[in-house]
């Protein structure tokens, strides 16, 4: 159906859930990196900050978005906002608030300091986000300030803007945080309900019209007990601010409990109408909406970067409109935009079809303001629906999308899917070969990303220097720290990545079917920023990729090195996947490619090959239901990965930052010899996992964080190798990092790495196992 054929909906109003943070520049990394630096100071910060914010709300007041979220901003994360807003300052910091959380303290948190280890960063929901998770151990929550209130004030005062506040909903912030039992969720919650009260209360005080509250936890599978204190909760917020309009947002899949939440004492709930799998269509199709309720539909999708076929989307509000009135409906996209990347104004080099099926975040906003525009039948606006859905539906059918998962499933019959020996007679091959040492000691990959290798890739990039001269540029640094782990006496090395910007990006450059943006960068975490490739066709191996500088390393030494490889779950996670075939499809392809790549570093003689899979898990559906079907095609991509590698051949993982003790089976099914997980952040809490989950192949368990700056000493890394001794067989048993050294200096990793492996001598010596 076309827009003209569609009945008008005036009376809809547009919204959005939360903006970049990170500046169209990323001026907001930097400044922040200048100030931990030292290079500015405080009050500079706070400037460059306010600039940054006012920037973003007159960009969407701008763009025609009636409803604009205040409060969204923050100097590191919104779960850590969040924490300090309500006191939670960990006892270790030696801290107790009395009005605003210092930026020592909120910064100490995020990074560590020293004398207190960082708090745990883990993903957000199922995305590439990492927050810093909310510690509750000993906590009297306090409401230390009312940010959403300075924020809706600075908005309204500066700008003239009547901003709709956002902060994350009671359910969701205990449920994603950590220090209690659950079986005392709902008398934790009651504890912060007072201050959530105030909260509210002084914002209807204020004036405000909307409050968005955020409640992604509502998607998952949570317990159906929960129900009664989600209802308590909200009963109470709705009588501490009567005249408050309350929109429940929800986001990254559908509501399983629809006829119960929809009943909650809230002005509005936000639905996600992209990532559902038509799941809340269906239900308010089926059960109806409250005709007392606004609907915030979330129709543009907030989390990949494709543009939106305007005519599809149109057509799916009016099958809404058939439930709801048009003034009870809110077009928004599915989540914050967060999760993808600001403007594509900066992007030149792209191939002009691509461009034209792509939309980041300001596109987004347009899109938002042109559909809820149309519809009111603004004529002005009735021919960009057109052209949207013709510049989707001719990227759709080009020649770059051509691979039939038929033609994959008859190619991976053809191919070996497991490795042809079982490890218990790996290993012992293996061990013939290598004769590595009780408690081996290695890094998990990457050196240091100093300023004058960036300097020298530059110089590169630009053609100021020859492919000669960068590659010699490249083999210095790889002796350069070859040198420095032989020299610590680390017994498995790595060359470095010293050629590699970021570990996703790398190979997307030397595979087929990838595209890549000048400036399409996103927030990781803090100050991490990334920029991930584009996915657009289908995946092949054009030629080696990661050979040469690892059989440069290995020719440097006596010593294993370890091929570098990002596995394809990860490769997928991390980039902005094609969304027109399933990404099980996706998977399969770079598993291929990256087979080939395995292949080739045998050839070279390479005999340890590290296929990292840090994201395996943030792919994870959010309903249980859904969860094995993923992580079993996310096995079968690693197994198609590295099915082919020689007995002798020991194949290593690297996961992190996420929570695996539900998936500790599928990390034995994908069958590497050697995996290492991040535990330092989580302070070891992983390890209980192997108390009642027997583990039969080899592991290490991170025993410093990498993320901080803090440099733990002996003593506090032995202490996490004995406890995980405890319940992990040492004969198995690796020492290491929890992730790669890229961001932290030189100083800091080699004191670092000097303490581990002086940690995993004194461990070795309390072993009856010979040297």
């Amino acid at each position: 159906m076309s827009i003209n054929e569609q009945p008008s909906l005036s009376g809809l109003s547009s919204s959005n859930l939360g903006y970049p943070r990170i500046g169209g520049n990323r001026e907001w990394k930097k400044a922040l990196e200048r100030f931990w630096q030292g290079s500015i100071d405080e009050s500079e910060l706070h400037r460059e900050m306010k600039r940054l914010r006012l920037e973003h709300l007159s960009k969407q007041r701008d763009k025609g978005i009636d409803l604009i979220p205040v409060g969204d901003f923050s100097y590191y994360d919104h779960m850590l906002d969040t924490s300090v807003m309500f006191g939670l300052v960990p006892e270790r910091f030696n801290y107790r608030p009395a009005g605003p959380v210092p930026l020592s303290v909120y910064f100490g948190i995020a990074r560590g300091q020293k004398g207190a280890t960082a708090s745990e960063m883990t993903k957000w929901m199922n995305t590439n986000y990492h927050y810093i998770v909310p510690e509750l151990a000993n906590a009297a929550p306090v409401l230390t300030e009312n940010k959403p209130l300075l924020a809706y004030r600075e908005a309204k005062q500066e700008l003239g803007i009547d901003g709709k506040p956002v902060l994350i909903g009671p359910y969701s912030f205990v449920v994603l945080s950590k220090g209690y039992d659950r079986k005392d969720l709902g008398a934790i919650i009651r504890t912060f309900l007072p201050l959530y009260a105030q909260v509210l209360s002084e914002l209807a005080a204020e004036g405000v019209q909307w409050v968005q509250i955020d409640e992604p936890v509502l998607t998952t599978s949570f317990p159906v007990e929960d129900l009664e204190i989600i209802q308590e909760v909200y009963e109470a917020l709705t009588q501490a601010a009567p005249s408050l309009n309350i929109m429940l947002q929800t986001y990254f899949g559908s509501l399983d409990h629809y006829e119960r939440l929809t009943k909650l004492p809230v002005q509005g709930l936000g639905l996600d109408f992209v990532y559902d799998d038509g799941e809340n269509l269906q239900h308010i199709s089926r059960h109806g909406f409250p005709k007392d309720k606004t609907l915030g539909a979330g129709v543009i999708d907030g989390r990949n970067i494709w543009r939106s076929d305007l005519n599809a989307v149109a057509a799916l509000l009016s099958q809404l409109a058939e439930h709801i009135s048009a003034t009870q409906l809110i077009v928004q996209p599915s989540c914050s935009l967060l999760h993808v990347p600001i403007s594509l104004d900066a992007e030149h080099k792209l191939d002009r079809e691509l461009v034209h099926a792509l939309a980041f975040a300001d596109e987004k906003l347009e899109e938002i303001a042109i559909l809820t525009a149309a519809l009111g039948n603004d004529p002005s606006t009735l021919a960009m629906l057109e052209q949207s859905a013709e510049a989707v539906a001719r990227f759709n059918s080009s020649a770059a999308r051509v691979q039939t998962a038929a033609d994959l499933a008859d190619l991976l019959a053809k191919e070996p899917l497991s490795r042809s020996v079982p490890f218990a007679e790996r290993r012992v091959i293996q061990q013939n070969k290598l004769k590595l040492p009780p408690l081996p000691t290695t890094t998990i990959g990457s050196f240091p990303q100093t300023a004058e290798i960036r300097k020298a890739r530059l110089h590169y990039r630009k053609g100021e220097w020859s492919a000669e001269q960068y590659r010699t540029f490249i083999q210095q640094q790889i002796k350069e720290w070859i040198d420095i782990q032989e020299d610590i006496g680390i017994d498995v090395l790595v060359h470095g990545e010293f050629e590699r910007t970021d570990m996703v990006e790398f190979f997307g450059e030397k595979l087929k079917g990838f595209a890549f943006t000048q400036n399409g960068w996103v927030q990781s975490y803090g100050s991490r920023c990334v920029k991930p490739p584009i996915i657009y066709g289908d995946v092949s191996f054009d030629q080696p990729m990661t050979v040469e500088e690892t059989a440069f390393a290995q020719s440097l030494t006596s010593k294993p090195v370890k091929g570098m490889l990002t596995g394809p779950v990860t490769i997928l996670n991390w980039s902005f996947e094609r969304n027109d075939i399933p990404r099980r499809q996706v998977a399969l392809q770079l598993a291929l490619a990256l087979r080939a790549e395995v292949e080739a570093l045998e050839q070279a003689g390479i005999r340890m090959i590290q296929v990292d899979e840090p994201a395996i898990r943030e792919g994870l559906p959010l309903k249980k239901e859904q969860q094995q079907a993923y992580l079993d095609w996310a096995v079968q991509a690693f197994l198609v990965t590295t099915a082919t590698a020689q007995p002798a051949t020991q194949i290593h993982t690297h996961m992190c930052y996420s929570e695996f003790q539900e998936m500790i089976q599928s990390i034995s099914d994908m069958d590497a010899d050697v995996i290492s997980i991040e535990t330092s952040r989580s302070h070891g809490e992983l390890i209980v996992s192997f108390e009642d989950q027997i583990y039969d192949k080899g592991i290490g368990l991170g025993v410093y964080d990498i993320h901080s700056p803090r440099i733990p000493d002996v003593s506090e890394m032995l202490g996490m190798i004995q406890r995980a001794l405890r319940v992990l067989p040492s004969d198995l048993f690796w020492v290491n990092p929890d992730c790669g050294l890229k961001t932290r200096t030189k100083e800091e990793s080699v004191a670092a790495l000097r303490q581990m492996v002086q940690a995993a001598q004194a461990a070795r010596a309390t072993l009856s196992v010979p040297n």
